[in-house]
């Protein structure tokens, strides 16, 4: 088996945002998430497989609850391990709470891009599956049908 009939882990292709259906094309048109203009600037398909990636109008708005839990799920780590490498203490006025609070919060900030893909690409896994086949099968027409072009790049 030889590396382009290899199956791409699920893992791998979400963090390196590809194509969920067949795991190898580039989601987003820029590959740099921190040049701001292009952060969310999508291919309208898969460059490999043709797989839309808008397949309905304001298909992304449930991608703010999936950067929030990322977010969540950060802050959960980063207060874990402030608390065992540094520690909290109410008493010595060394305001460590204060000090995860900010760097908490840069830390967020500074990520909001990888999360703002990262939730695009987890929420379009959800609805397309990884098709092992794909070169021999077409699109699903359910991901074709919703599609209104008058209404594309609309939000």
């Amino acid at each position: 088996m030889d590396a382009e009939e290899k199956k791409p882990g699920y893992l791998l292709s979400v963090l390196d945002n590809r194509c969920p259906r067949c795991r190898r094309g580039k989601l987003f048109v820029e590959s740099n998430p921190y040049k701001l203009k292009s952060t969310v600037k999508m291919n309208p398909g898969c460059p490999v497989c043709g797989q839309p990636t808008d397949i309905e109008v304001g298909f992304y708005y449930g991608t703010a609850y999936v950067s929030y839990a990322l977010a969540i799920g950060v802050s959960v780590t980063t207060f874990i391990a402030w608390w065992i490498l540094i520690g909290f203490s109410v008493q010595d006025g060394d305001y460590r709470v204060l000090w995860w609070g900010i760097t908490n919060a840069l830390l967020l900030i500074i990520m909001q891009p990888l999360f703002m893909r990262l939730s695009r690409t987890l929420w379009l896994s959800w609805f397309v599956k990884y098709e092992p086949d794909w070169k021999n099968k077409p699109i699903a027409s359910e991901h074709t049908e919703r599609i209104v072009k008058e209404q594309m790049n609309n939000w």
